[in-house]
């Protein structure tokens, strides 16, 4: 039986991971059975070497192999690529075709990205794994085939599963065996060993001296995110071998090959503001202004009342009673702070500030008060808050907007509307 280091010798596996080294075994284990296989892992870390292993170790070896990349075909001609097609199924359809699965009968199919195929695809493969049944595209003769199944995706199968773009039963058909393949990041060890073969194949294929990384430009290559995985360290370093006149590479120089070398951390995203947040935050606090106009209007009364009676004392307890009533009723919401409410209604937010005097001279500001009702409509209030940001800013639209939380083509739009 072969071992993992006999199977990475001869296809040309680099590193010592444990997890790529259980993948492996995992492929070698399953190779002599016809049960299907998913390979999963993330783009550019090499699934495509698992089925090869499979097929070469099974006893369909000397059958043929069909890697077949699923996200490249387009969705109107799939079917026919994989079951083929009759005489004028279609237009364009001039001659019978036979499908992969009818080429492979005897050999082993590679579906790559499996997780793109159309649902009305993901029926008809379903049905060859179970009974090795399929019907050409404008057939119904029902042909049999039998073919090994090796499927791998770098899409989260769970997640396309309950967003109904990829069968449940499907999924449990092919994942018989899962083989997952580490991404090169949690490789560190294997990183460096990866980028001196690379190196050490393109100084043969380009005729020049290999390229060598000191000790700073190896750390920093093996803490580098690597979200391509191996295809884009390969790319890197066959960037370098082309472009880089010394052979010695030091670490400021690789920097300059790495893609957002500064940015790997998890970025934490401010969700901006839109037009409608700012809108409904306006409407609660226009909400509370109301509520405290009609509050101050009681308090107006009330004021009146003691005025016009002598009775000092029963007013003075519904007074307190209406403050307590006010803080208490403001406070249990959530909106704007009391102080922030009062203050933007242009009245103390000391409770002992409101206070009721015998004297009618006094009361000269209710009248002034009552005169001055201040206008409370949506469409002045935004008139004022434009004209305000605009001033602030000195007219320039892109702050106002930003500060008003809206886009700036909203701005200039209500600026013509309302003729600012």
């Amino acid at each position: 039986m072969e071992t993992v280091q006999s199977i990475k010798q001869r296809f040309g596996i680099i590193g010592n991971d444990k997890g790529l080294n259980r993948a492996i075994e995992k492929a070698i284990q399953v190779a002599p059975t016809d049960i299907s296989v998913l390979v999963t892992g993330e783009s550019g870390v090499g699934k495509e070497v698992v089925p090869k292993i499979i097929h070469q170790l099974s006893h369909r070896k000397h059958g043929k192999y069909i890697a077949v990349n699923c996200g490249a075909i387009p969705e109107g001609t799939i079917d026919s690529e994989l079951f083929g097609h009759e005489k004028g199924a279609f237009t364009g359809a001039t001659q019978t075709r036979s499908g992969y699965f009818e080429v492979a009968d005897g050999g082993t199919i590679f579906l790559d990205e499996v997780g793109e195929l159309p649902l009305t695809t993901q029926v008809r493969l379903l049905r060859v794994l179970e009974n090795g049944e399929f019907i050409k595209v404008g057939s119904s003769k029902v042909q049999k085939t039998d073919v090994r199944i090796v499927a791998a995706t770098n899409v989260n199968m769970f997640e396309a599963i309950e967003k109904e773009k990829f069968r449940e039963d499907l999924y449990y058909r092919l994942s018989t065996i899962e083989i997952p393949i580490p991404a090169l990041r949690k490789r560190k060890d294997d990183i460096h060993l990866l980028f001196r073969k690379f190196s050490s194949d393109f100084a043969l294929k380009y005729k020049m001296p290999t390229i060598r990384l000191d000790d700073n430009a190896v750390q920093l290559l093996q803490n580098y995110r690597w979200s391509g995985n191996i295809r884009q360290l390969r790319n890197i370093a066959e960037q370098i071998s082309v472009l880089e006149s010394s052979r010695l590479i030091d670490a400021s120089t690789l920097k300059t090959y790495l893609p957002n070398f500064g940015n790997q951390l998890p970025a934490v995203i401010k969700k901006e503001k839109t037009e409608g947040d700012f809108s409904t935050e306006r409407e609660i606090l226009y909400k509370v202004l109301f509520d405290m106009k009609s509050d101050l209007n009681d308090l107006k009364k009330l004021t009146m009342e003691l005025m016009q009676n002598d009775n000092y004392k029963d007013v003075q307890e519904k007074k307190e009673h209406l403050i307590k009533k006010i803080y208490s009723d403001q406070s249990s919401k959530n909106t704007p702070q009391k102080e922030e409410v009062l203050a933007l209604s242009g009245h103390s937010t000391d409770e002992s500030s409101i206070e009721i005097v015998d004297s009618k001279e006094k009361f000269d500001f209710i009248e002034d008060v009552e005169e001055e009702e201040e206008t409370l409509s949506l469409h002045d209030k935004e008139i004022e808050l434009i004209k305000k940001s605009l001033e602030r800013h000195n007219g320039k639209r892109k702050l106002a907007a930003d500060e008003l939380g809206i886009s700036e083509r909203t701005l200039y739009r209500k600026i013509k509307q309302y003729d600012l």
